[in-house]
């Protein structure tokens, strides 16, 4: 039986440190990879030997000295331990490097901010069942792991006040029973699981989100001073983080004052709420991760693409390939200003895309490889390729100008040799359609296959070095020369088919002027513009070699 999507090997140390490194832990030294099976994770206590199962995860609480970290490790080693966590930062010297490589206890780092508590609740959940991934019995505080709404109503209960739950973004990703006692904007927000977008730009002309997300104690937000209709109901909120990281908020309606009580109840919410983000987190990112390498892995089409097919639901079926990909220009490259950004909007144009297919063709499977979105489905019937492409138009037409994007459509396949040639054929035509060479957004290799042509031969023009020459390079030398535009003057008439009027009007020339360049150009270069074989060559070259 082929396992299912959500199964996964238990933890080994690099899978600890893919779905905790970005927020909690870093490598500070030590083998990472051989590590294939954490037995459990123990707290270091130098007063009382802890019993270490086998590859134990030991948490160093208190380890700041450089020379405790090089006696512990090799302490460790005699135990079997498979890794050291000590909080960060710490500078390794040369002895403490090697007493590290002779134990074969790698050394981790704890973010500054993150809590020891919240570490070791995060990672026994994670190593629960051996499974990572896998959090359908496990709980955090008591509670569903990665539950949020039951970690909202909990909350609710805890504050007697309705109370949602929102990321970075101002996105509802959960909330607690008795909105209704809210106001307005409570329920608006909760219909459309966003805070609208005049209400949200508000609070941060107010400052609402710099103080929220500056400090780690609950902020205020008072309806009179903020003058927003629709609020009536003053707003409790607090920042949800994991060491300097911030997740999202959690925000309860309710009138009064913030008391010491009511400070220490969402300050126990805001970090029970990031032990289930980090949870739901991490999960994503397994499932996220295993999507992928099936993806690739049927894409490439090598010995294990049957069984990838196999195990995304799609053995014996014939298949489409697409390939989806944003438009990333130097405008918009600046707007993301980082490459971690970048990444991100891509992860979400492939959720989005995913989104979509599993509506249009339920089974359907997205990965991002790379910076494309890659999806297979079932394609059964003639005219899939057809289907296909309104298919991606839909999907360009859902995302708008907010993910500009190109999708190339792949020809069916049934055969695995024939899945990796489709993806292939995807590749081609998605050069076209990101080099701006049509004006097509959704494309099959038919519709582009003559641009696609030229640019494979353009490549192997400039493997080779070939340099323009005959007429054309006569015509390149005396534009640099003399600063004319002979070359744009032939172009715009090829372009044309020879109608002068045509191409003088694309030049913004008089058709005089452009007959006397043309007859100049002629003459200069020795182009016989009446011999159909020296005009092909003549716009071979301009395409080929010569900077349009």
């Amino acid at each position: 039986m082929l396992p299912s999507m959500n199964q996964r090997p238990r933890a080994s140390l690099g899978r600890i440190l893919d779905d905790l490194g970005v927020t909690l832990l870093e490598h500070v030294h030590g083998d990472v990879e051989s590590v294939h099976d954490i037995g459990g994770v123990v707290i270091h206590d130098p007063l009382d030997e802890p019993v270490y199962p086998e590859r134990a995860l030991v948490l160093g609480v208190g380890i700041a000295d450089v020379a405790q970290v090089g006696s512990l490790v090799e302490h460790l080693g005699e135990h079997g331990a498979a890794a050291l966590v000590v909080r960060s930062p710490i500078e390794l010297t040369d002895d403490a490097r090697e007493a590290i490589d002779r134990s074969g206890v790698a050394v981790l780092g704890l973010a500054r901010g993150a809590t020891w508590t919240q570490l070791a609740a995060l990672l026994r959940s994670l190593l629960a069942e051996g499974d990572i991934g896998d959090a359908e019995h496990e709980s955090l505080g008591g509670l569903p792991s990665g539950d949020l709404f039951a970690v909202a109503n909990a909350i609710s209960s805890l504050l007697n006040a309705p109370v949602t739950i929102e990321d970075r973004s101002s996105r509802v990703l959960a909330f607690s029973g008795r909105q209704e006692e809210a106001d307005a904007s409570r329920a608006e927000t909760i219909i459309g699981r966003q805070v609208p977008e005049r209400y949200s730009r508000i609070l941060t002309e107010r400052g609402v989100f710099r103080d929220l997300y500056r400090y780690d104690r609950p902020v205020v937000v008072d309806p009179i001073q903020i003058g927003y209709e629709g609020l009536t109901t003053q707003r409790v909120a607090i920042a949800v983080r994991a060491g300097d990281e911030v997740l999202g908020s959690v925000w309860a309606a309710m009138d009064g004052a913030v008391t010491e009580e009511r400070d220490a109840a969402l300050r126990d919410a805001a970090k029970l709420v990031a032990l289930h983000l980090l949870r739901v987190r991490a999960g994503a990112d397994v499932q996220r991760r295993l999507s992928t390498e099936l993806v690739g892995t049927a894409l490439e089409g090598g010995a294990g693409a049957p069984d990838a097919l196999g195990r995304l639901g799609l053995a014996g079926e014939r298949v489409c390939v697409i390939g989806a990909a944003l438009i990333v220009d130097a405008q918009r490259e600046r707007s993301v200003r980082s490459d971690q950004m970048l990444l991100g909007e891509r992860q979400r144009f492939a959720d989005a895309l995913a989104v979509h297919l599993s509506a249009v063709r339920p089974g359907a499977a997205v990965a991002l490889v790379g910076d494309v979105a890659y999806g297979i489905f079932a394609a059964p019937g003639e005219g899939s390729e057809e289907r296909a492409v309104q298919i991606a138009e839909d999907f360009l037409d859902r995302v708008g100008t907010r993910m500009p994007a190109v999708v190339a459509v792949g020809p069916p396949a049934r055969e695995i040799t024939e899945v990796a040639h489709s993806r292939g054929t995807v590749d081609r035509v998605l050069r076209v359609l990101r080099d701006g060479h049509v004006t097509r957004r959704a494309a099959r290799l038919i519709d582009v296959q003559t641009e696609s042509l030229l640019l494979e031969l353009r490549d192997l023009v400039a493997a080779r070095g070939d340099q323009p020459g005959g007429p054309i390079a006569r015509l390149i030398e005396y534009d640099e020369r003399n600063d004319a535009s002979l070359i744009r003057t032939l172009e715009a008439w090829l372009d044309s088919f020879g109608d002068v009027a045509t191409a003088a009007a694309a030049l913004y020339v008089h058709p005089n002027t452009f007959r006397y360049r043309l007859r100049r150009l002629a003459e200069l270069s020795g182009l016989d513009l009446a011999d159909p074989d020296a005009r092909f060559a003549a716009m071979l070259q301009l395409r080929m070699l010569a900077t349009r």
